[in-house]
């Protein structure tokens, strides 16, 4: 094969792939009725493309958009959840971004372990969390408090992080481990609204969220020894 015949078959595949993607693009934005893809990219499965929505949704179509595949794709060979291996990467964060002076900071034992979560205080499993984060140790955990199931969760919310006497740690502690009351307090809490929006920018739309270090995302409660086992993992 000739260097020249090489680079345009090269050339025209790439142009082809490309093409391919854009059409694929094209025809669920038609069907949808508005521009709502992020991404489009071919798969090695079967002919399928994978389509990420702008709303975090991840489905497969063919090249002509002709049938959608909205849930799992398993890979019979290794048992693999391709979808969901997918999500954990498409999810995944930079964790050295995240605005930690925004957060409630929790230290267990010597803390070189670390993680943060985005917790509304009227979450029950965010309850449920606390408290088998309260039994485990050698762990940093990082509380952005985010109060999306309305107002009292904003007004706990604020008597947490304005908390005097002991401080955040032991008002988020006391409440969410022991139902003791956070008392009214008042203080510059404009990082609450900042934690808000800073979820709404990583699609968190439930609590508890979880991220490790690693900028793993978790989402729901998780029993501490499953989070230990995440905990001590190989970083990627």
């Amino acid at each position: 094969m000739s260097k020249f015949f090489a680079l345009f078959l090269a050339t025209g595949l790439a142009g082809f792939t490309h093409a391919g993607e854009a059409e694929v693009k094209k025809g669920m934005e038609a069907f949808i009725g508005a521009p709502a893809v992020e991404s489009v990219a071919r798969t090695g499965y079967g002919g399928l493309y994978e389509v990420v929505l702008k709303n975090g949704q991840l489905v497969y179509t063919d090249a002509e958009t002709r049938f959608i595949i909205d849930g799992s794709l398993i890979d019979t060979a290794t048992r693999l959840d391709v979808t969901q291996a997918r999500m954990n990467q498409l999810s995944a964060i930079d964790f050295s971004t995240l605005p930690l002076e925004q957060a409630v900071k929790l230290v267990k034992g010597k803390g070189t372990r670390v993680i943060a979560t985005f917790e509304d205080p009227n979450c029950s499993y965010c309850k449920r969390l606390a408290q088998e984060v309260a039994r485990m140790d050698d762990v940093t955990v990082y509380t952005f408090l985010y109060p999306i199931l309305g107002e009292d969760s904003t007004l706990k919310s604020t008597n947490i992080w304005c908390a005097k006497g002991q401080g955040r740690a032991q008002a988020w502690t006391d409440w969410m481990v022991d139902g003791k009351v956070p008392e009214k307090a008042d203080c510059d809490a404009s990082a609450i609204t900042r934690n808000v929006e800073l979820g709404r920018s990583l699609r968190i739309n439930g609590t508890p969220t979880i991220f490790l270090a690693n900028g793993t995302r978790i989402g729901g409660y998780i029993p501490a020894a499953e989070l230990e086992k995440a905990l001590d993992k190989p970083s990627r």
